[in-house]
């Protein structure tokens, strides 16, 4: 039991490095964080990836 509690926290912290374009309130989440539009939002995760932190810097500069 321990080693599945093991591999979904691993996910989890996964997941949360990551955003996913397609999903709404993710794509809100991260456009009320960054202060920009949800289109920016989904336009900067088209050019840099899904990865948070190079959405975020995308979207900082």
């Amino acid at each position: 039991m321990a080693a599945a509690k093991k591999k979904m926290a691993r996910g989890r912290k996964q997941d949360r490095a990551r955003v996913a374009g397609g999903q709404k309130y993710e794509v809100g989440y991260e456009s009320k964080k960054t202060g920009r539009s949800a289109s920016a939002v989904k336009k900067a995760v088209k050019k840099v990836g899904n990865s948070r932190k190079r959405v975020e810097k995308r979207l900082g500069r």
